[in-house]
């Protein structure tokens, strides 16, 4: 395999927290699919994260799914414009923890067009969160 692109990026807690403030689940509906969507009103539900900078779960769901998207945008090189948009990508969690992407609309084609399979990192700490995008190619 070879690496096709390769995507970070950091967002700031308190930026979505006050996003998330000033314009409440609108916000959260521009940046998360309805699988995240989901996800996002779960963790809405569970009060805040062990106390860490009074970040509740919700509001750091939704910073590392922007965070994803924009590494992933960047990995592919066509930042956030079509086919590439924040509600053609969601980034779901399988069984373990391990958070992997799922393309949606016009994202989905043009991903198998190119033939990349994608390696997604999200993480958060403190008052921000941070994701890591690889694309490989078959060849």
């Amino acid at each position: 395999m070879a690496v096709y692109g390769i995507g970070t990026d950091i967002v700031l807690l308190p930026r979505i927290e006050t996003l998330y403030a000033k314009y409440g689940e609108r916000f959260a509906r521009r940046v998360l699919g309805p699988d995240e969507m989901t996800e996002f009103e779960r963790r809405r539900g569970r009060g805040p994260t062990d106390g860490v900078a009074g970040t509740d779960r919700a509001v750091r769901y939704l910073a590392k799914r922007f965070a994803g998207k924009e590494a992933f945008s960047k990995a592919l090189g066509l930042g956030l414009r079509g086919p590439m948009t924040l509600l053609s990508l969601q980034i779901l969690n399988d069984r373990r923890g391990r958070p992997y992407p799922v393309a949606r609309k016009a994202l989905a084609p043009y991903l198998e067009s190119l033939g990349v399979t994608a390696h997604v990192s999200l993480s958060d700490e403190k008052d921000s969160a941070l994701a890591f995008v690889i694309l490989e190619t078959k060849s």
